[in-house]
């Protein structure tokens, strides 16, 4: 139950429900707007909280969500369900898209994406498309939505008569213009027009005798006449029928369609319901990430236990002013249902009220809330508020009235599942007589035990508060050395109005204020100072208390501090010197493996047993004086003197000449060649990369320039004698390869490992056929496999380039390619 009727616009709620109007996309969209109301079963509310924040993690993961063309069409399904009616061109064009978005809505949810949202996947469960109906409109309408010629066999034949009649009478009619100008009845230059859809030639009126014909038409000066010739007439006449028969073939057409669909138009109707929906989700969506909204923890007993909550509308008109907004933290439960915020004017009272009725009425109308996540909303069975002036001259009512109408109500039905939100209990009459009415319908509502915000200055409601059970005062902090509100409120405690301190800083004269001290009394003036004091003291303690907190955190963290960092010295160096020993070990175990590597090389090479023995002797001395592996500088200067005396040695010059000179050899098309240690001669082809693409007879390899070796061409006749000639087998091979080879691969549904092995081999074939652009297709997706492709081809030398194709042709599901080799 919500009281009174206009509640929506006393807290805002109206200005946030044009802002979700103005964020949704359809029709259907603003109308779901319009039906958001009050609900109590907490099922429906969490469910509805739930989509939301699905739909905020879509707005947030940046993905493709289908978002256009969501058409209401639920006027022109009604209208179907009557026979003998059909949808317009627009209205089947329009179908077509928003069946097609229903459509890409689904298919989003039911993916793989959609598992993540498994609540918005739920709600698609529901939704029926038949394939049959876009297959029908299609047939129907081309892109652009217009009737296709071939819809029907008779319209096919219409078009067909129509166009041959259109060209039948335009060569008839440009023949006797050209005639005209010849007889000199037109002017040079002179061009056919169409009047009334026909076409006719413009004649001066003082010629127009002289063609035979109808005047369709007059120049507005009167000069000129529009003429169409006589022998064109009946042509015309006969193109305007096949018009006729074409519009009646088209709604046949049309006819036909909603036939077909009327058993179907309860699930095509659920289907934009569906899409109604979902635009109301998103719109939803898009304003809690606007206000900085959440979804809250839930109770279902009433509730308020609310942590730096904040009015909506507030914080959107201060954001772009740069003024900071002062959350609110307050807590409402069965032992304290009812809070008496007191305080100066313009403190933020009523702000604080406000932000209460309409943050409950948000959560409960499926909205997410702008509070931290650690609060917790129950759910209340009605919201009452009396906020502002309800007098009426027609119902006879004064401003006190009209609270005190309110009041009756709030007395007769409200109960403990109750939320009431008063602002400036008691005014509006004599404050005494005032007061004490306020005191007494207090104590009803407690008894009640309702839940209830209340506003006021009445002090006896402050006393009344703080000796009774269940209802606790508030205080909305002032600062009173700079004469300004804090905006803050502190639950525990009544606030002071302040109301000489805000007198006396505006400037009223001393003995007014003097004269209005001894009027209110000392016992009044005293308890408003003693309230002050309290409030003084305590802000002082508060803040002392806080500065020995902080000192004490920040003695606590120099501490950890110095001990975490005394224990990573101790643990780094202990690491330091392991790490030190072990790379010593490695390093003494690897100049071992090179030393008795090099020992049995000159050994191979029949050196002196002399120097064998001596470098086994070096070695051995080396490791004695390594036995401390954390000797360095020690071991790095042996390891030193063993390589001058090991580079002096002779073995190097036992290499063959030709292993000096491998890395130096360049090698053209042509040249012949052999690999090192074989016998078997080959040709090269081209060069491929660092490589070189040999033919070994009918086989084809890439070698590197380091394994080959130049040979005369009798040594290559001497190894090839016997076998054919390999390079016209590998010529007509490439030739081959050539005619075969396309320029375009499609990647499709390939397993990315499966995709590379497939590229690797495509490039390669390329490099053969000397194609140097080449279009790889892969589909958009999830641009999973698009980054996949470009990190490998962005890892290929002979890969100059790549980049998406033009929109048109299919945009980021192709990337083109482009090879330089």
């Amino acid at each position: 139950m919500i009281y009174p009727q206009n509640f929506e616009n006393k807290i805002g709620f109206d200005r946030l429900r044009d802002m979700l109007s103005s964020l949704c996309l359809s029709e259907m969209g603003r109308d779901n707007v319009r039906h958001i109301g009050f609900q109590r079963d907490i099922k429906i509310i969490s469910d509805q909280l739930t989509e939301v924040s699905e739909f905020v993690k879509v707005l947030n993961a940046e993905k493709d969500f289908p978002a256009d063309n969501y058409y209401n069409l639920l006027p022109v399904i009604k209208k179907m369900r009557v026979e003998g009616m059909f949808p317009d061109l627009q209205e089947l064009y329009e179908m077509r898209l928003s069946l097609e978005a229903t459509r890409a809505v689904l298919n989003f949810f039911h993916s793989e994406e959609g598992e993540e949202y498994p609540a918005l996947r739920k709600r698609s469960d529901t939704v029926k498309l038949y394939p049959f109906v876009l297959e029908s409109i299609n047939r129907i309408i081309t892109a652009k939505g217009k009737v296709k010629d071939n819809a029907s066999r008779e319209l096919l034949n219409i078009r067909r008569s129509l166009k041959e009649k259109s060209s039948t009478v335009s060569s008839r009619m440009h023949a006797i213009l050209k005639k005209a100008r010849q007889d000199g009845i037109v002017e040079e230059g002179t061009e056919l027009a169409m009047r009334g859809g026909r076409m006719v030639i413009p004649v001066r009126s003082s010629d127009k005798r002289r063609i035979s014909g109808l005047v369709h038409d007059e120049s507005a000066t009167g000069k000129t006449s529009f003429i169409e010739p006589a022998d064109i007439v009946e042509i015309n006449n006969e193109i305007r029928e096949l018009e006729y028969a074409e519009k009646r073939e088209i709604v046949k057409i049309l006819l036909a369609f909603a036939d077909s669909l009327r058993p179907y138009l309860d699930d095509i109707q659920q289907s934009y319901y569906f899409l109604g929906e979902i635009d109301l989700i998103r719109s939803k969506a898009l304003l809690a990430e606007k206000i900085g909204a959440i979804q809250p923890r839930l109770s279902e007993e009433p509730v308020v236990l609310w942590e730096k909550a904040v009015h909506p509308l507030l914080y959107l008109k201060l954001q772009g002013s740069g003024k900071k907004l002062v959350p609110l933290d307050i807590s409402l439960s069965r032992d304290k249902h009812i809070l008496l915020i007191s305080g100066p004017n313009a403190g933020g009272k009523s702000v604080c009220l406000q932000t209460v009725g309409l943050l409950q009425y948000m959560l409960q109308c499926g909205l997410h809330v702008p509070v931290s996540e650690s609060s917790s909303f129950g759910i209340f069975s009605s919201l009452f508020l009396d906020l502002g002036d309800e007098q009426s001259i027609e119902n006879d009512l004064s401003t006190y009235s009209s609270h005190l109408f309110n009041m009756k109500y709030f007395l007769k039905n409200g109960d403990a599942d109750t939320l009431f939100l008063i602002d400036e209990f008691g005014t509006g009459t004599e404050p005494l007589l005032g007061g004490a009415i306020a005191e007494a319908i207090l104590g009803k509502l407690c008894e009640q035990a309702s839940f209830g915000v209340i506003t006021t200055h009445y002090s006896n409601l402050k006393h009344y508060a703080s000796a009774t059970e269940g209802i606790e005062n508030g205080a909305m902090l002032f600062d009173h050395q700079k004469m300004e509100p804090r905006y803050i409120l502190q639950i525990g405690k009544p606030g002071s109005s302040f109301a000489f301190e805000i007198a006396r800083g505006i400037g009223l004269p001393v003995e007014v204020l003097q004269k209005a001290s001894s009027t209110a009394g000392e016992e009044h003036i005293s308890f408003d100072k003693h309230l002050r004091e309290i409030a003084r003291d305590k802000k002082y303690w508060e803040n002392k208390r806080s500065r020995i907190r902080k000192s004490e955190k920040k003695l606590e963290d120099t501490l950890n501090t110095y001990e975490k960092e005394l224990s990573d010295i101790m643990t780094e160096r202990k690491k330091i010197l392991a790490e030190a020993k072990r790379e010593a070990e490695v390093l003494l175990s690897n100049a071992n493996r090179k030393i008795e590597a090099t020992i049995r090389q000159i050994k191979e090479a029949q050196a002196e047993k002399e120097r064998t023995r001596k470098a086994r002797a070096e070695l051995d001395k080396l490791r004695e004086e390594g036995g401390d592996a954390g000797n360095l500088p020690e071991y790095e200067k042996k390891q030193s003197q063993l390589k001058k005396e090991m580079a002096g040695r002779s073995f190097h010059r036992m290499q063959p000449e030709s292993a000096k000179q491998k890395e130096s050899i360049e090698l053209k098309a042509g040249d012949k060649v052999r690999m090192e240690g074989q016998e078997i001669a080959g040709e090269v082809m081209d060069r491929h990369g660092k490589n070189y693409l040999v033919a070994f007879g009918n086989l084809i390899t890439s070698v590197s320039p380091g394994r080959l070796e130049r040979i005369s061409e009798n040594e290559y006749r001497t190894h090839s004698r016997g076998r054919p000639a390999a390079a016209d087998s590998v010529a007509s091979r490439i030739q081959e390869k050539k005619l075969r080879f396309r320029n375009s691969i499609d990647l499709r549904g390939k397993r990315a490992d499966e995709a590379l092995d497939i590229i690797r081999d495509y490039i390669d074939e390329a490099i053969m056929v000397e194609a140097k652009e080449l279009s790889i297709l892969h589909g958009k997706g999830t641009g999973a496999l698009r980054q996949l492709i470009r990190e490998f081809l962005g890892s290929m030398d002979v890969v100059s380039s790549f980049r998406d194709e033009h929109p048109d042709r299919g945009g980021a599901g192709i990337t083109l390619v482009k090879l330089d080799y």
